[in-house]
């Protein structure tokens, strides 16, 4: 883990506050929300020419595992995401729209950190992570559809927009990149992917912080988002340890299949949802806020899981 994936979090907040401070000059406020669309291309454009897809086929050769990873992250987590607002945020639909996004996103990044460090099967799990990825490109149109239009928050014409602006064209040009530079693997490989890779969280913060210079009265009279959003990520998280642990036994998993199973179905992407956010509903930050916390939370629980299934790697030991 780097000093950056380390910070990561704090950066973001960071980003946060620098926006709050800028907003308070109104030729800033005025114009900030002209640069986040830019940002974020430059940031998943980045992020989606990192990820290997070139190992996609590796996700193919543990089919139980794979058809697992995809029910519970992109069939089961939904339901659970609409079911856990339904019931802690109804009250607040903006920060259950972002609650929703946050959670049916599968992460990219640093669940494979804490596999590594929870003694995971890390071949496994990054064979599943562009099949995560290709799967949340193509679904999330389907949940702003399904959960936005549900709750009148934005009109679906605007969704479109935002989804084809600003998660398939950096796509289809991540794609084009690849394709013409393939006779030319050692520049893309050792120079444009590194540098693009480590920049992502550069872009992203860039864009926090137009997106809250411009907004950013919206956190300071919303504070409790923090409170309201507690309860309700700390029973996802807790659910979905127990059905990993329950599934893992049922096909049996063996322990290190099983702590990768834990961390895709527990840890998020919330950058990915964040750029929709930012670009479909710049108005309401209030939906971006939840993807914000979510980190905030996730990340010590990530840790502490970690340390929890190496109690139990060691218990398993011991019975053997």
């Amino acid at each position: 883990m780097n000093i950056i994936e380390k910070f990561q979090t704090v950066i973001i907040l960071l980003a946060v506050g620098l926006g709050l401070l800028l907003g308070q000059f109104a030729f800033l406020e005025k114009h900030a929300e002209s640069f986040i669309i830019p940002f974020l291309l430059f940031m998943l454009y980045g992020l989606f020419l990192a990820i290997p897809l070139k190992g996609l086929k590796n996700a193919f050769k543990n089919i139980k595992f794979l058809s697992t990873n995809i029910l519970i992250n992109f069939l089961w987590t939904p339901l659970l995401a609409w079911g856990l607002g339904a019931i802690f945020l109804s009250d607040h639909p903006a920060l259950w729209l972002g609650f929703i996004l946050l959670l049916v996103t599968p992460c990219t990044d640093w669940y494979l950190i804490f596999t590594s460090i929870a003694k995971g099967n890390m071949s496994l799990s990054t064979s599943v992570l562009p099949v995560n990825l290709i799967l949340q490109v193509i679904l999330l149109p389907i949940y702003l559809f399904i959960f936005a239009g549900r709750m009148e928050t934005v009109g679906l014409s605007t969704i479109l927009e935002s989804v084809v602006l600003i998660l398939f064209v950096p796509f289809i040009l991540a794609s084009l990149t690849r394709y013409f530079l393939k006779k030319r693997q050692e520049l893309l490989e050792k120079k444009i992917i590194p540098f693009f890779a480590s920049s992502q969280i550069v872009f992203l913060c860039l864009a926090i912080v137009s997106m809250f210079a411009s907004q950013g009265y919206y956190l300071l009279n919303n504070l409790e988002v923090i409170l309201l959003m507690l309860i309700p990520l700390l029973l996802f998280f807790v659910l979905n340890f127990i059905l990993a642990q329950t599934v893992g036994k049922v096909f049996k998993f063996n322990f290190q299949d099983t702590v990768s199973l834990n961390m895709t179905i527990i840890a998020r992407n919330s950058p990915v949802a964040l750029a929709i956010v930012l670009t479909a509903f710049p108005d309401q930050p209030i939906i971006a806020l939840a993807l914000i916390i979510g980190p905030l939370i996730e990340l010590p629980v990530l840790a502490i899981l970690a340390q929890v299934l190496l109690k139990i790697r060691k218990r398993e030991n011991k019975e053997q």
